[in-house]
């Protein structure tokens, strides 16, 4: 059994020691450490394993000795902007409120702008929230006050409770329970400690965290703004091809009173997008609903669970079901990619789909395959005829592409999208992971194989190429005698 445990240890030397006899003396190993005094010089994470006795014997032992992090003493740094006159002794009354309310400073910044005002920033230590209420009501009949958060300062502004302080910005915005939270908080050190390893700043690491918590919260309720087309494919089937600002693309066919959807974004925007199925399709709540999936990406899978047929690759299918048992799937069994996708499993409200949903069609390609795609079968839906392929794995395994010769339509999943089409808002969320993952695919160089395949198997004519986020590329391949 494992267990991270997030311990607050005195800035003095033995302290490690001291935990670390505790876990020798009950007999458990420790298998991770990690601690980075420039980011927070109080917090360390340490990864145990043992039995749920011995893990439990730990716990107490570090309560004990007042190790583990407790949320109890409402302590946290609270960065307040005050915007003063640029004049001497601007600040001076700002700081006698600061001392009536015996209020103390962690942080102090300010500079020159330019203009008539200086932005005072202030990371204000509080034990008591009526306290800092009542220096705000006071500080505002003074100046112009804000509370602001991290994500919106140049740099750490206070290391002794940076973590907590970091997360709790994020887990009040999003709502999160305190179980949740403390997932966030092993995740998110999880995540800096893995690329700091890589040589990339730690600091980077939580602002891009810190703004992708941003971006999926600005794009809820009326602020979920997707671009909405529809395309002709055939004479009786068209599509209409949904891109939500954040995740994956929603593309769903119709031939006659036949629906099949492909892809199905992320869990967040559940009501959001129940809005927009329900205004497409009346009948939505009461019609059998069956869904394509070219890969098992968390950002194509969130709404799974709405659905009453889920097709797909076999391995596709193998980790959900691995995710349904409580086991990692693909991505969180890359070192690299682990952290990210569990922070996305957490702020997206994640939960795999019920694995008896799930049909394959298709037998999977071969474990040794020696090319970048492989056919596996076909697919029909309509008056549509699909060769359906499986990647090597490039992007993830079990990845599929699916294309139709006779009507030259394609979807390609991640495989191959269209840059080029990506809206400001797409753009903005598709620079994160490659950031927090080192990048989105599984092997870079594999999959850019795979995109030349895929190009590579069109044959002559117009095509539209339908990737996993984007608009639908026109691509046209011409006969060369």
């Amino acid at each position: 059994m494992k267990k991270t445990y997030i311990t607050t240890m005195p800035n003095h030397i033995g302290a490690f020691l001291k935990a670390s006899r505790c876990f020798a003396e009950l007999g458990i190993n420790i298998t991770r450490v990690s601690y980075n005094k420039a980011i927070d010089s109080h917090t360390l994470f340490i990864d145990a394993e043992g039995t749920e006795e011995q893990l439990s014997q730990a716990e107490l032992q570090l309560t004990e000795i007042g190790y583990l992090k407790s949320d109890k003493s409402g302590k946290s740094i609270v960065l307040v902007e005050c915007c003063l006159k640029d004049v001497p002794g601007s600040v001076t009354d700002i700081l006698e409120l600061i001392t009536e309310f015996d209020i103390n400073i962690s942080y102090i910044s300010s500079q020159e702008n330019g203009t008539d005002y200086q932005l005072f920033k202030l990371g204000l230590f509080v034990d008591d929230t009526d306290k800092i209420s009542g220096f705000i009501e006071s500080a505002e009949k003074i100046c112009r006050v804000r509370i602001i958060d991290y994500n919106h300062t140049e740099k750490i502004y206070d290391n002794s409770i940076f973590y907590n302080t970091f997360v709790s910005g994020i887990a009040r915005n999003m709502e999160l329970t305190a179980e949740t939270k403390d997932k966030l908080l092993i995740n998110t050190n999880l995540a800096m400690q893995t690329l700091d390893e890589q040589g990339l700043s730690p600091y980077r690491t939580f602002d891009s965290i810190g703004r992708f918590a941003e971006l999926l919260t600005a794009c809820k309720g009326d602020s979920f703004l997707p671009r909405i087309t529809e395309h002709k494919i055939t004479e009786n089937t068209d599509l209409i091809l949904i891109e939500p600002p954040c995740g994956s693309n929603t593309a769903i066919l119709r031939h006659k009173n036949e629906f099949l959807f492909i892809d199905c974004g992320y869990a967040c925007y559940k009501n959001e997008m129940l809005d927009i199925f329900r205004k497409i399709l009346p009948d939505f709540d009461t019609m059998e609903k069956t869904v394509l999936i070219t890969h098992a990406d968390l950002d194509h899978c969130g709404l799974l669970p709405l659905f009453d047929r889920i097709i797909a690759s076999e391995r596709s299918a193998e980790c959900l079901k691995a995710e349904h048992e409580g086991n990692n799937g693909f991505r969180e069994k890359n070192n690299l990619h682990k952290p990210y996708i569990n922070i996305c499993k957490i702020l997206t409200d994640y939960y795999p789909p019920d694995p008896k949903k799930i049909e394959t069609p298709w037998k999977k390609s071969p474990d040794e395959q020696n090319t970048p795609l492989v056919q596996i079968g076909f697919f029909s839906f309509g008056d549509l005829y699909f060769e359906v392929y499986e990647g090597k794995g490039g992007h993830l395994p079990g990845e599929t592409i699916l294309i139709d010769y006779g009507n030259n339509i394609a979807f390609t999943g991640d495989v191959y999208i269209n840059i080029k089409g990506l809206t400001p808002e797409q753009a903005r969320y598709n620079q994160y992971a490659p950031i927090l993952m080192t990048s989105v695919d599984t092997d870079p160089s594999l999959c850019a194989d795979e995109r030349k395949a895929v190009l590579q198997r069109l044959g002559t004519g117009n095509w539209q190429i339908f990737g996993g986020h984007g608009y639908k590329k026109d691509y046209s391949v011409s006969y060369n005698a």
